[in-house]
């Protein structure tokens, strides 16, 4: 052999492993307590996961398995249990952050209270032009009717003051916040919201729905600092609670470019379907549809969120009836069936998914009708989103069934709600309250969340509020209408898989199989066995995002 043979012959394995592409950078994780949701959407236990360098799980592995001889890196995780990562299907990312950086009044359980902790937070924060914040429940304090200006003068008067209700469907105002927007007696209610008055038709303090944004409109804008340092919080806050990923309900333009920033400089750690706050807001963030998955499967904007009615709590939920203890109120529907429509066909039209908030009953109808309607035009796998379905009348709960529709709900919603829906439906609409069971009987897909910061993001309370229908202190015994419990396979699911598949997500994460990134989280107790008020004190250990931990308990 010639001594040019000889160089061919020894590099030819060099070339020819050029050319099959650069060596993985694997990760073995190694020795777990592993509990998954399989490719059939079984249950399944596993020993190690076998991670390619991108994050994506390349084979699952049970005890008797060969394993890769020589990983990269090898990670024993000591016989601790993992479960795929948790998915929260409706919350409002940048409202959680600015929540943390802001007054929190949604642990308080009085007006007294809220104005002591108001004052106090007023005087730690000398410098602030305004005071804001969110959490006040007028119902949890017993105080059978709106807050007032004048008792919020009496925490602060020095500087204006707005917080927003839990529900985020109403803002509280002072009197100093009141004159800066020039909002008199004479100002009349907006279009989609109403006004609180006194008995002399002056505004009171509290301003409903659309009515929020004559105030709104003069609280100074956050700064691009504000919003990456609520961000930060957002995520360290969802992460914490072994939250993967997220149903982002209301993006706007800058929400958006909050999150892009993070993508761009590495700090976007977790991952963020998005949904933009209206129509124009979704065109000017997608263009002409929704955008590709971006920063290896971190944020993409799904479609559209469209406001249809408020909330309960404020008297905002659209009803086919009045409310039981407003006989002169039926709620407020914010779109009429034509602009709901127009709306819906715009995102349709470039293949935008819609997702509608529907509370009440009248709402839930009329969204269910457009849907009927347009998807005889816009047909395909559309995946058409109703957000809350809270009160549905029974006669409407099969029209669910149609269209692929997703219903997504907040379990945690019906326990914080239930006094307060009984009071404000009566018992004669009770059957049709957070129909859970029933609306997945009629062949609706659940995507389960919390609607944080109106609740805690706490997906293990949620899966157990799901299964049970009971609250923290074990009421109602048996459940509140218990026939609307969830299996505990199906709340995992929709804490999970079925949350993914909402969001057009499906064989990217939610459910730890080979092709899909290796989110999970390590947690101290094994959900698959335990009771749900064991499943409700599930501690995060950690959070692994790809593959990477991106949370330690205690760090």
């Amino acid at each position: 052999m010639t001594f040019r043979s000889l160089i061919a012959a020894a590099i030819a394995p060099l070339f020819a492993a050029l050319l099959a592409g650069p060596a993985h950078a694997d990760v073995l994780i190694e020795n777990v307590d592993g509990i998954r949701i399989d490719e059939d959407g079984d249950l399944d236990r596993f020993t190690a996961l076998w991670v390619d360098d991108d994050g994506t799980i390349i084979e699952v592995l049970d005890k008797g398995d060969k394993r890769p001889e020589r990983p990269t890196y090898l990670s024993d995780m000591e016989g601790r249990v993992i479960v795929p990562g948790m998915i929260d299907a409706h919350l409002h990312v940048m409202g959680i952050g600015f929540g943390a950086l802001t007054l929190d009044l949604s642990q308080t359980n009085s007006l007294e209270e809220a104005l002591a902790l108001i004052a106090e937070f007023a005087q730690a924060n000398p410098g602030r032009p305004w005071i804001l914040g969110r959490g006040w429940n007028q119902e949890k304090w017993g105080l059978g009717r709106f807050p007032t200006a004048e008792e919020l003068d009496s925490a602060v008067s020095d500087r204006p003051v707005f917080l927003e209700r839990v529900d985020g469907h109403a803002g509280w105002a002072n009197s100093r916040a009141i004159e800066m927007a020039e909002i008199t007696g004479k100002t009349k209610d907006p279009a989609g919201g109403r006004i609180e008055r006194d008995a002399s038709g002056a505004p009171s303090g509290v301003f409903v729905d659309a009515a929020a944004e004559l105030v709104q409109k003069v609280v100074p804008a956050p700064r691009p600092v504000d919003r990456d340092a609520a961000l930060y919080e957002a995520q360290n806050i969802l992460l914490s609670q072994g939250i993967t990923a997220v149903a982002d309900m209301g993006t706007t333009l800058l929400d958006w470019q909050t999150y892009r920033r993070a993508g761009d400089s590495g700090r976007l750690r977790m991952r963020i379907m998005s949904y933009a706050a209206g129509i124009e807001d979704m065109e000017v963030i997608g263009g002409t549809g929704p955008t590709p998955w971006l920063y290896e499967d971190r944020l993409r904007l799904n479609g559209v969120k469209l406001y249809l009615d408020g909330a309960l709590g404020s008297r905002g939920a659209w009803l086919k009836a009045p409310y039981t203890d407003d006989a002169d109120n039926t709620g407020l529907p914010l779109l009429t069936d034509t602009q709901l429509r127009n709306k819906m066909s715009r995102a349709a039209m470039e293949n935008y998914q819609v997702a509608v908030h529907a509370i009440g009953d009248a709402a839930n109808a009329e969204a269910l009708a457009a849907i009927e309607e347009l998807s005889e035009s816009y047909r395909g796998d559309r995946r058409w989103r109703i957000e809350h379905a809270q009160i549905v009348d029974p006669a409407d709960i099969e029209r669910f069934g149609k269209y692929g529709i997703i219903a997504s709900v907040q379990p945690v919603h019906q326990t914080s709600d239930r006094l307060m829906a009984e009071a404000r439906l009566g018992p004669e609409r009770l059957p049709g309250a957070y129909p859970w069971a029933s609306l997945k009987d009629a062949g609706a897909r659940l995507a389960l969340g919390s609607d944080a910061p109106v609740e805690r993001a706490a997906p293990f309370v949620g899966m157990a509020v799901a299964m049970t229908r009971i609250d923290g202190d074990g009421m109602p015994p048996g459940g509140w209408m218990a026939r609307e419990r969830l299996s505990r396979m199906a709340a995992w699911r929709g804490f999970t898989a079925d949350a993914a598949f909402a969001g057009f997500a499906e064989g990217r994460f939610g459910r730890l199989v080979e092709g899909e990134r290796a989110d999970f989280v390590v947690i101290d107790r094994d959900i698959a066995r335990a009771s749900p008020q064991a499943i409700r004190e599930t501690r995060v250990l950690e959070t692994w995002i790809a593959g990477k931990q991106v949370y330690r308990r205690g760090d």
